[in-house]
């Protein structure tokens, strides 16, 4: 498709130019660019130019995608090189042109919104959550990276049950693309204009996602810290081998945090059972809630009796021996009682069996 270079060249009036390639678009450089747009003062308003011609390429500030070069002190940030195999650091995939930005970018980004400096440990706490929650996800769909090694999964005999139809984070984006039969303007400035359009909307439907995550990262999950590491410095008040966690005032989320601290304290052992209220009020009821063997696993280290799943109230409080039963989930994965005291009455008879 011909390029329009009056279009394409940047402005002489200060404004920062993004290139990208244009035709097919990714998730990758979508949210390279909603990255740089959004959330670093540099690219406030920043034009984007989307081609493949370098001479138009190499007037832009930064390029992503494109351009066969990674140079961050030059703002260049492609992966296509033969050559290239940068991870981010402590990851074992290889970066896409949003992991390249978010590796770059990623603690300025998080610093901004947490009004604290790049190089303070909440940052990196959050910095590195991120990746592995949402960035590294695009890193592998774009770079046709498995989440499971291919050979390994034939020898075990391993197959999907179900289709997940391919909905993906790449996917959400990949479907803005038009498709193969979709009616094009036979004038090229127009035909590259509505292409342009898809991507800029495919770059804000992706950074939605980013920006939510964003949020509940620096709002929600990093404020939770505290609340379990409270919960698991008292974790021997409630049973000698500190089997048993308590949130005392409201459930936070835990999981992260939890298997952190056990990490960084491995000596005092893994804890069952974390036991919270279910609102932030005084007569909440609690739940007695087991940990699982990893974060996104159904399977409990140490579930609930099996002679409790499935009960309720009055019948379940005959069973268990506890007054003020609530319920036990069928898989045992979780339970309530009435009160707090309740709870650990429950977990503490649930470790004798």
């Amino acid at each position: 498709m011909a390029e329009n270079a009056a279009k394409r060249v940047k402005t002489d009036n200060g404004v920062v130019a993004i290139g990208t390639h244009n035709g097919h678009f990714h998730a990758d450089e979508a949210l390279a660019v909603h990255m740089l747009r959004t959330h670093v003062p540099t690219y406030s308003g920043a034009k984007l130019v989307r081609t493949r011609d370098s001479k138009l390429l190499d007037e832009c500030h930064t390029v992503v995608d494109v351009g066969g070069e990674y140079e961050p002190a030059r703002n260049r940030f492609d992966h296509h090189q033969r050559t290239f195999g940068t991870c981010f650091p402590e990851r074992p995939t290889k970066l896409s042109s949003a992991g390249l930005v978010y590796m770059h970018f990623g603690r300025e980004i998080i610093a901004r919104r947490l009004a604290q400096p790049e190089d303070s440990e909440q940052v990196g706490l959050v910095w590195r959550k991120m990746y592995a929650s949402f960035i590294e996800a695009l890193d592998a769909h774009d770079n046709g990276i498995d989440a499971y090694d291919a050979a390994g999964l034939a020898a075990a005999g391993l197959q999907k049950k179900f289709s997940d139809g391919g909905f993906t984070l790449g996917a959400v984006v990949g479907r803005l693309n038009p498709n193969w039969n979709d009616p094009v303007p036979e004038d090229p400035v127009a035909a590259q204009e509505a292409e342009d359009r898809r991507f800029e909307l495919a770059s804000r439907r992706i950074g939605e996602q980013f920006d939510r995550d964003l949020d509940y990262y620096t709002q929600a999950w990093l404020p939770a810290r505290e609340v379990v590491a409270d919960a698991f410095a008292a974790r021997q008040e409630y049973d000698s081998q500190g089997r048993i966690a308590v949130m005392k005032r409201q459930s936070a989320p835990w999981k992260d945090h939890l298997y952190n601290l056990e990490e960084e304290l491995p000596e005092g052992g893994k804890v069952l059972y974390m036991l919270y209220p279910e609102k932030p009020v005084p007569d909440a009821k609690w739940r007695i809630q087991c940990v699982p063997v990893a974060k996104d696993s159904f399977q409990s280290r140490k579930p609930l009796p099996e002679a409790w799943r499935g009960f309720r109230d009055e019948e379940l409080d005959g069973i268990a021996g506890v007054s003020g039963s609530v319920f036990v989930h069928a898989s045992g994965f979780i339970g309530g009682n009435k009160t707090f005291e309740g709870a650990l009455a429950m977990a503490k008879k649930a470790l004798e069996i």
